[in-house]
């Protein structure tokens, strides 16, 4: 049998921790499939835990230190690997992070910005600096850096995730960027959907009342874990894996997705706003509705 590669445990906290987990568990004798019976992961799972590519699941700590007698050892420092946190990324993102380089599919509802895994440096620097007003550069920097980071995950030849994005009509229409950049930005968004890397469906602003009128989600499955759910809002997030809990947001996910239209009409509504955007004929619902135009003229006579 091939000698598995030595894990530089020095390197940092994740690798400390999956290298004193595989020498436990060849302590104990155990292959990797043994060590994961029992339990919703599966062993190429517990595998990238050993090599300091994902942090360890509380659940799974818990079951591992059953098996393997450890008295509670890797539950109680499966915290301190989450702990170390990478730049540019809030703490509660985290996990998020780390999960969606290993997903099977990604679906997405973020209905007052376009997600993050779709923005381009221009309006993510908008987006930061907005929700950031007083960060240095350098941090707002770092942060723009990460965040186009993630969209790498499209890039790869391999295990790639579907990515399953629904987003509302008023993302096309009210441009937070010049309309320059507003039109890169949706033509990125298109040229993704062209390569077959994501499947965008557009919620036109008539749809009428569903579901996803209050809050965000971005469910997420694996082949060898349960899925997950992320939920975000302003400087918080929250990481839902509860089963009960994750299908209740499947099912309004799915309803979410039926109102919206088909990829085809959406690709073709975000190709349309990217052209008036460069042609400067872009214009805002809001225009079409005498109340908002009411008001809008009683707050500029202020």
């Amino acid at each position: 049998m091939a000698r598995c590669k030595d894990i530089d445990g020095s390197a940092g906290v994740p690798t400390f921790y999956g290298k004193e987990l595989r020498y436990q568990r060849e302590l104990a004798g155990l292959t990797l499939q043994q060590l994961v019976e029992g339990s919703f992961y599966g062993p190429s799972h517990l595998s990238e835990i050993e090599r300091g590519e994902r942090r360890m699941p509380a659940e799974l700590a818990e079951h591992v230190d059953r098996v393997l007698t450890t008295d509670g050892f890797f539950q109680r420092r499966c915290e301190d690997v989450r702990k170390a946190r990478r730049t540019g990324h809030a703490a509660y993102f985290e996990r998020v992070l780390e999960a969606e380089k290993y997903a099977e599919t990604i679906e997405e509802w973020c209905p007052t910005l376009l997600p993050g895994l779709l923005q381009t440096p221009a309006y993510a620097r908008t987006v930061v600096r907005a929700t950031h007003p007083l960060a240095p550069d350098e941090e707002v920097d770092d942060k723009v850096a990460a965040r186009v980071a993630r969209a790498r995950l499209f890039e790869t030849d391999h295990k790639a995730p579907l990515y399953w994005a629904t987003l509302s009509e008023a993302l096309l229409r009210q441009s937070i960027l010049a309309a320059e950049d507003m039109a890169e930005q949706l033509e990125h968004i298109g040229a993704l959907a062209k390569r077959r890397r994501i499947v965008p469906q557009i919620l036109p602003w008539n749809c009428g009342p569903h579901p996803f009128m209050i809050g965000t989600a971005m469910i997420m499955t694996f082949p060898d874990a349960p899925p997950l759910v992320y939920t975000e809002a302003l400087h918080t997030g929250d990481t839902i894996d509860d089963p009960a809990l994750v299908k209740e947001y499947r099912k309004s996910y799915d309803w979410l997705r039926a109102a919206a239209l088909p990829p085809e009409a959406s690709l073709a509504m975000i190709e349309e706003a990217a052209e008036d955007y460069r042609n400067g004929k872009q214009t805002n619902r809001l225009d079409h509705c005498p109340l908002a135009q009411e008001q809008l003229q009683q707050r500029q006579r202020r």
